[in-house]
C-alpha cells in the first residue's frame, strides 16, 4: 500500500486518521494516528502523534506516542515521548521528556481509543480532515 503523502503546499487543520501509512511535507495542525508516519525536512506538526513507527527529520510541537521513535539529525522536537524505543541522531533537536513503556499505544488512552474507532469506521483507512487549503 502507498503512502498518504501531505504535500509542501498543503496546510491541514483537523486531525489525521489512517490505518497505514502517512508522509507529512506540509504543515499539520491537529493529531496524528496512523501506522507509520515521516515527516520530511519540511514537515510540521503542532499536535499529538499516535503511531506504530515515527521518524522525524522536520518539526513537532506536541507529544508523541510510538512503539519505535527516529529522531534524524534535522529533526526539531518539543513535547513528551513515550516509546518502547527512541533513537535520536546527532544534532537532532529534543526538548521534553522521554518515557519508555513497554505498550506506549496505551499511555494515549483516549487518543487511542479516538484512534481505534475512527479507523474502524473509515473502513478504507483514507485521510480524514477537518480542513484542507492549499499554502499560498
Amino acid at each position: 500500500m502507498a503512502p498518504s503523502i501531505i504535500g509542501e503546499d498543503l496546510t491541514i487543520t483537523g486531525n489525521i486518521i489512517s490505518k497505514g501509512e502517512v508522509q507529512i511535507e506540509g504543515d499539520v495542525q491537529g493529531d496524528v494516528f496512523c501506522a507509520t508516519l515521516v515527516v520530511g525536512d519540511r514537515g510540521r506538526v503542532t499536535g499529538g502523534i499516535v503511531a506504530e513507527d515515527v521518524t522525524i527529520h522536520g518539526r513537532i510541537a506536541g507529544s508523541i506516542n510510538a512503539l519505535h521513535v527516529t529522531l534524524e539529525s534535522n529533526s526539531h522536537v518539543e513535547g513528551d515521548i513515550c516509546h518502547q524505543a527512541l533513537k535520536l541522531e546527532h544534532g537532532g533537536y529534543f526538548e521534553g521528556q522521554s518515557r519508555r513503556s513497554d505498550d506506549p499505544l496505551a499511555q494515549a488512552s483516549s487518543n487511542v481509543d479516538t484512534f481505534r474507532t475512527a479507523t474502524t469506521a473509515t473502513g478504507s483507512g483514507k485521510l480524514r480532515a477537518a480542513k484542507i487549503e492549499r499554502a499560498a
